[in-house]
C-alpha cells in the first residue's frame, strides 16, 4: 500500500475515532498520519530503495551542476575574440572502472550531454572511453574529473 493511501486511511480513522468529519479535523488526522508514515518509513519503503533513490538524485544534481558550469565555459570560449587561442581540442583515452554495458552507456551519455565534451568510442575490451574535449588543460585533470565525478556517481547508482 502506498504511503499516500495510508495517510488517507489514517485521517479517516482519526475522524471516525473523534466523531468529527470536518475539514480541519480530517486535515489534522492527515498530519498525524503523515507523521506516523514519516517515522515508520522504513516499514513502507525498503532502505535500499531509498538509498538508490538518493544516489540517483545525487547523480542528477551533479549532472545539472556540470551542465551549467560547462555551458558557461563554452559560452566564454565562443565569445572570446581570438577563438583559435582559446581552443585546445583533444581526444583523450579515459580508463574505465565501470564494466557493465549500462554503466558505460550512462557514463558516455552524461559526458556527451555536457557541453564541450563528446564520447567518441569505447575500446573493444571496454577498458577505455575515448572522449573529445573542446579545451584540454591536462590529460590527468580530465581523467580525474571524470573519475571522481560522473564515474563515481554512476558506480554508486548501479551498486
Amino acid at each position: 500500500m502506498s504511503p499516500a493511501v495510508i495517510v488517507i486511511v489514517l485521517a479517516l480513522g482519526w475522524a471516525t475515532i473523534t466523531g468529527n468529519f470536518s475539514g480541519l479535523n480530517l486535515l489534522f488526522g492527515a498530519a498525524i498520519g503523515a507523521l506516523a508514515v514519516l517515522l515508520l518509513r522504513s516499514a513502507f519503503a525498503p532502505p535500499r530503495a531509498l538509498l538508490k533513490l538518493r544516489r540517483i538524485i545525487s547523480l542528477a544534481l551533479l549532472f545539472l551542476y556540470e551542465l551549467m558550469v560547462s555551458a558557461i565555459r563554452v559560452a566564454i570560449i565562443v565569445l572570446t575574440p581570438d577563438l583559435k587561442s582559446a581552443l585546445r581540442p583533444a581526444i583523450v583515452a579515459v580508463p574505465l572502472t565501470v564494466k557493465s554495458d549500462a554503466e558505460i552507456t550512462l557514463l558516455a551519455n552524461l559526458i556527451t550531454l555536457t557541453p564541450g565534451t563528446l564520447s567518441v568510442d569505447v575500446s573493444d575490451d571496454r577498458s577505455l572511453l575515448y572522449v573529445h574535449v573542446l579545451t584540454l588543460s591536462t590529460r590527468e585533470a580530465l581523467i580525474a574529473d571524470i573519475a571522481s565525478g560522473f564515474e563515481t556517481k554512476v558506480k554508486e547508482v548501479f551498486a
